[in-house]
């Protein structure tokens, strides 16, 4: 069997068994059975299998595509309240930045939506690039993302004012 394969095969192992909420403590963890990994290595690994961060009861936890049905994967309107972090767009383009390994699974979320207004997305570690079909549908979803991110109260009012607020204000100069 090939070093990636037992690799792979003992991260699922781990993430199937136990409750596991960063790279760091999973490295550790295949540390542990003998395998020594990269971050980057780590990342790549997850990334092929399929493994989302997610919000659980007990904390923020890796969970592999089996482990998540459709039914109960995390709905954008439970994700935003705790993973926004703040908003900004010009034009057609909305630039959602969340709180570390958040963009993902919002992103994820923000998809199934099947909302009109969205052309794409693109998501990375915290950040998530959302193209709209046009500026007034990126005012109208950006407002919408901001009413949904106030719902539980992660917000303060000043932060969500001013998350709005930065929606429609001209990029600054240096």
């Amino acid at each position: 069997m090939s070093k990636k394969r037992d690799r792979q095969n003992a991260v699922r192992q781990l993430i199937g068994s136990r409750q596991i909420s960063s790279q760091e403590e999973l490295k550790h963890l295949l540390l542990a059975k003998g395998l020594t990994v990269t971050q980057a290595t780590l990342s790549r690994d997850l990334r092929d299998l399929g493994v989302v961060r997610a919000p659980s009861e007990g904390g923020v936890r890796y969970l592999l595509p089996a482990m998540v049905s459709d039914d109960s994967k995390p709905s954008l309107d439970g994700l935003l309240p705790q993973l926004f972090s703040r908003i900004d767009g010009v034009g057609e383009l909305i630039v959602l930045h969340t709180l570390p390994s958040g963009a993902q699974p919002i992103a994820e979320a923000v998809d199934a939506q099947g909302w009109p207004e969205i052309i794409g997305t693109l998501a990375g570690e915290n950040t998530i690039l959302i193209v709209c079909r046009s500026a007034e549908a990126r005012r109208v979803l950006s407002d919408r993302l901001v009413a949904l991110a106030r719902g539980a109260g992660r917000l303060g009012a000043s932060r969500q004012d001013s998350a709005a607020a930065s929606l429609d204000s001209p990029p600054k100069s240096d």
